[in-house]
């Protein structure tokens, strides 16, 4: 006995899917497909991902739409209670399940099967559930089916372009159904050449057990109007196409079919042959090509004698319907042109689209990330530094390993100066408050500024500019003065004349050890013996030292134009080798709150001087 799952039209415009496991590429197409036919709404109401959630960007034409990201399938189910097909992208691990949870959502309808694998045991369960309960399986190994102008699965007929080759943005009149995606592209083809073209297309898979079989579809298309023929593509292996032979002989089918099996050269072959599907393989006489090719004609299908006059065949039947008035051509239509990718319209030449960020620095599009044109594999070969690093993001050049010895030996001076100066105040404080990382570091940083790291940038500013007019020490600190402005650089809290800051000391050994030129520090020595003669507190300080070496790095190293060495001063290079340093000190100082577990800082108010 015949049975079939649902006994007419399954898909409609207004058919909506949810499609599991997210595939960018068959989704577009869906929705390109859906802008061509002229629906209102897009055929994807949503998608499901296991474990993600939010919306997917994808366009509707020229509409940018966003799509519901559902992590489970009653999730998805239960928000778009109209989505009525279930499109199941999984692998051929996962598919039967998701798909047998799908088939028992009351919403869904129909569920395709793209994967190919599936175990035949969990293929059969998923039949008699569907059977049992009137919903349609497609599948497993199919790449769906298409409603002509309404709805089709993820890849059926391939790119937009084949699909208006093939006048599938609007309905014809043939019910076609065939175990090969493949194959469906081509007879869709064949079909609008020599008719008015598709009405439903179904591919039922490769497999040895099809969700809905052949004679499945054919009886749908001879309880729908709109379809006056139907066409129908078998191939060798297995015995569905008798199922379509009973119902032919039975008359349960009254409208005109054309059929095929192929695979009749398999018997060229001495020896059993598997073709391209796990059910294109036959098991004896009954499965050959041949045989049931034989019987459909018996049975009163259209079989022609051979592939090659298939079309002949198709032509012949469709004009005959039309001849008795049983057929009225459909109007054709232009559809409308679908908006191009922006990326593939850029490829092929088409239009210009501005760029919206300059890169200079670092590059990641090739098969190794570059800083400033250096691949990475190169920095880690050559051993490079940290230095070496900010060297090429920074400068945009190589520069001799001098000059990055002595920015590493900035960066390690100034990674930290104790846990009471403003900025590790703070990020001390964020941590005990139980913030994390990030803003226990920025509420730090950003207490960086004129009193606090900043010095560094006003230093080399302040004296190169007076070295540079030629000031003495005494007209530098004396305009300084008339000003109402500090020298950068000099003074200390703690430190005197008597007790330097260790660090600075460290700085100028280096310096006069490596650097070919050290005129802006020697010049800032002799401002420094100046200003102690006025007060001993007022020494060269670590900003000073830094401000004033890097211009001799600048200047000596003979790779900087003065006007590249007056821009880097203006950014405020100096500040961020400050913050760069400063970071890891911070960082240290979050660590070290986090570990020791310490509660809620709350300032003493011993420390408060209340007032009225």
């Amino acid at each position: 006995m015949v049975t079939t799952m649902a006994t007419g039209q399954i898909f409609s415009r207004t058919t909506q899917a949810l499609f599991y496991n997210y595939k960018q590429l068959p989704i577009q197409r869906m929705l390109d497909f859906d802008f061509l036919c002229g629906r209102e709404t897009p055929s994807v109401a949503g998608i499901i991902n296991p474990g993600a959630e939010g919306f997917q960007k994808l366009f509707f034409g020229q509409e940018e739409i966003a799509i519901p990201v559902h992590s489970t399938i009653e999730a998805a189910c239960a928000a778009h209670p109209t989505a009525d097909v279930f499109i199941n992208f999984a692998s051929f691990r996962s598919a039967a399940a998701s798909s047998k949870l799908a088939l028992k959502q009351p919403t869904i309808r129909v569920v395709a099967i793209i994967a190919e694998g599936v175990p035949e045991s969990d293929t059969k369960e998923l039949i008699s559930y569907a059977r049992s309960n009137n919903k349609v399986v497609i599948g497993p190994a199919t790449v769906g089916g298409i409603q002509a102008g309404a709805f089709k699965i993820g890849d059926t007929a391939g790119t937009i372009d084949n699909i208006i080759q093939c006048k599938l943005y609007r309905p014809g009149c043939v019910g076609f159904v065939s175990k090969s995606g493949g194959m469906s592209n081509e007879l869709y083809n064949t079909i609008a050449r020599v008719t008015d073209g598709i009405y439903e297309g179904i591919a039922i898979g490769g497999d040895v057990f099809p969700g809905s079989t052949l004679s499945d579809h054919v009886l749908r298309f001879n309880n729908i109007p709109q379809i006056k023929m139907i066409v129908v593509l078998g191939e060798l292996g297995g015995r569905d196409e008798y199922s379509l032979v009973e119902a032919l002989k039975s008359g349960k089918i009254n409208k005109p079919v054309c059929a095929w099996v192929s695979g009749t050269c398999a018997r060229l072959f001495k020896s059993e042959v598997q073709f391209g599907h796990a059910g294109a393989k036959s098991g004896g006489e009954m499965e050959s090509a041949q045989a049931k090719n034989e019987a459909l004609k018996d049975a009163g299908a259209v079989v022609p004698t051979s592939f090659e006059s298939f079309e002949a065949s198709i032509k012949e039947t469709y004009e005959k319907l039309a001849g008795e008035g049983k057929i009225t051509p459909v109007k054709e239509i232009t559809p409308p042109q679908i908006p191009e990718d922006l990326n593939s319209a850029i490829k092929s030449g088409k239009v210009r689209a501005p760029t919206h960020i300059i890169s200079t620095i670092s590059d990641d599009r090739g098969e190794e990330p570059c800083y400033a044109g250096v691949p990475m594999s190169t920095i880690v070969e050559k051993g490079m530094g940290i230095g070496d690093v900010i060297s090429l993001l920074w400068f945009k050049r190589s520069l001799p390993r001098y000059c990055t010895h002595f920015i590493e030996i900035c960066v390690m001076l100034c990674a930290d100066h104790g846990p009471c100066v403003s900025g590790a105040h703070n990020t001390i404080v964020t941590a005990r408050a139980g913030k994390d990382l990030v803003s226990s570091l920025v509420s730090g940083l950003l207490t960086i500024g004129p009193r606090f790291g900043g010095a560094v940038d006003d230093a080399a500013r302040y004296f190169k500019d007076a070295y540079d007019r030629k000031l003495t020490p005494y007209e530098f600190v004396e305009s300084m003065k008339k000003k109402g402005i500090r020298v950068p650089g000099i003074g200390h809290r703690i430190k005197r004349g008597d007790n330097r800051d260790k660090r600075v000391e460290l700085l100028q050994l280096f310096a006069r050890t490596h650097f070919p030129s050290t005129k802006y520090m020697e010049y800032a020595v002799e401002v420094e013996t100046y200003t102690l003669s006025k007060a001993n507190n007022l020494v060269m300080n670590v900003d000073g030292a830094i401000g004033t070496l890097f211009l001799d790095l600048l200047a000596g190293s003979g790779m900087f134009t003065k006007q590249e060495i007056d821009e880097i001063v203006n950014i405020g290079y100096l500040n961020g080798l400050f913050v760069l340093a400063r970071s890891i000190g911070l960082i240290g100082h979050t660590f070290d709150q986090k570990r020791l577990k310490q509660p809620l800082y709350r300032h003493p108010w011993e420390d408060v001087l209340y007032t009225k």
